[in-house]
């Protein structure tokens, strides 16, 4: 009887559960398929019945079903999945840009869980992590077939604890523990500074809940720096691992008077979308350089692909992560939630992101600059008896008047945009006269 009661219980909720399913979405279920469905969800509740009642040790019913979810989302693909109620909450205030825990962005490549960026200035950040890196270990229990949200909630934790995690990257001969002290990481989206007169830089860290406002405040104190104009712009997408796609839409909005920004295709009508840009409040045509590489990933390849595909901007250093897939947050009814991709990006000219990334328009490798001072040459000037500069009149300057500082001038990418910026100033020049 018990038995009975039981299996009937389970079937009318996971009927209940796929009729909810299906009014979110929805979808018309063919009686043909029905009748098969239903023939599924039978087999289904008779696991259930069976582990209820002999696995060795008693299990609750909302174990079994959260297990159930979890491991029906994990076979899709890497970037859905179940969230309890604890990691739901959590994930609520990732796009505030506040929270406690290490400061990196993580997915799966291969089953393997991989750091796609760390956010700059956190732990993760100072203690040298990198793109690309795989975690092994955290707290010493294997990472293999974890999915990403348990991760997550293993690494997050009360500011000032520590947590280790055990890293391998191509460049160690074997994996590597790292110890970082917890923190409440507050992520600032934006920072910008002048390079040169008339060259600003405009650093995007996470596309948060107002990071097209707060790009469009940098912007106009970039302008106010530099006499009310700018001839050239460099955006740091580097390591940004993405985030809100309306705030990616938002910034790309800021640099394109019209045209199609992205597209999504999905099966459900909801996931069809298209995002254009609106003349209003359009940025100057002033030239623009984009820096990405392999931890730019979703919403800054979105900027990166939409700039490129309307010749808006030259995109510049290595190919970006790939992530061209959009997840959708559902929330359910015992205040868990699903994250469920329902759908693929695509760049205004009908490029699929997903596993391709945007290859950039010039591969520029990142190093690290060493000045070197040319201390066995000198001048005309240094001879003695030289003749003096005749004067017309103007003032000359025997050196550019720049005041980059020191880690500026030692990150390469960054230097080589640059340049680009200002070759193609002199450029306009010369076609000028």
């Amino acid at each position: 009887m018990f038995k009975n009661k039981l299996s009937t219980l389970l079937l009318t909720l996971t009927f209940l559960l796929l009729l909810g399913i299906v009014s979110f979405g929805r979808i018309e279920v063919p009686r043909v398929s029905a009748a098969t469905d239903y023939q599924e969800l039978q087999l289904f509740t008779d696991v259930l019945t069976i582990v209820k009642r002999s696995y060795v040790e008693e299990v609750s019913i909302k174990e079994l079903v959260y297990g159930a979810i979890e491991g029906m989302l994990a076979s899709l693909d890497p970037h859905s999945g179940f969230m309890s109620p604890e990691i739901y909450k959590e994930m609520k205030v990732d796009t505030t840009g506040e929270f406690g825990g290490l400061g990196i962005e993580i997915s799966l490549r291969d089953g393997v869980l991989t750091i796609i960026a760390p956010i700059e200035d956190t732990p993760a950040s100072r203690a040298g992590l990198q793109s690309g890196d795989h975690i092994l270990k955290i707290e010493g229990e294997y990472t293999k077939n974890m999915q990403i949200m348990e991760a997550v909630q293993l690494m997050r934790g009360a500011p000032g604890t520590p947590v280790t995690i055990t890293i391998m990257r191509s460049a160690f001969e074997k994996p590597q523990p790292f110890t970082l002290d917890r923190e409440v990481i507050k992520v600032k989206s934006v920072k910008s500074k002048t390079l040169e007169h008339g060259f600003g830089y405009v650093r995007l860290a996470q596309f948060q809940e107002h990071s097209g406002e707060d790009l469009g405040k940098a912007l106009d104190k970039l302008r106010e720096e530099n006499g009310g104009s700018l001839q050239g712009l460099v955006l740091d997408l580097r390591n940004n691992p993405g985030g809100l796609l309306d705030q990616a839409v938002d910034v790309s909005d800021q640099f394109l008077a019209e045209g199609l920004i992205v597209y999504t295709k999905g099966r459900e009508g909801d996931a069809q979308m298209e995002f254009s840009a609106m003349r209003s409040g359009t940025e100057p045509d002033y030239p623009i350089v984009v820096l990405i590489n392999g931890g730019s990933a979703s919403a800054s390849e979105i900027v990166a692909g939409a700039l490129q595909d309307h010749g808006r901007a030259v995109i510049m250093g290595l190919q970006s992560f790939g992530k061209g897939s959009v997840q959708t947050i559902i929330p359910l009814s015992d205040d868990s939630g699903l994250r469920l991709t329902t759908a693929k990006y695509y760049t205004p000219n009908g490029t699929s992101i997903q596993a391709r990334g945007i290859i950039p328009d010039i591969e520029v490798l990142q190093s690290e600059i060493k000045e070197a001072k040319d201390f066995n040459h000198f001048r005309e000037k240094d001879l003695k008896n030289h003749f003096d500069t005749e004067s017309n009149g103007e003032t000359v300057t025997e050196e550019n008047e720049v005041d980059l500082d020191e880690e500026t001038r030692k990150d390469f990418q960054l230097m080589r945009a640059l340049d680009l910026l200002k070759g193609w100033k002199i450029f306009q020049g010369m076609k000028a006269a």
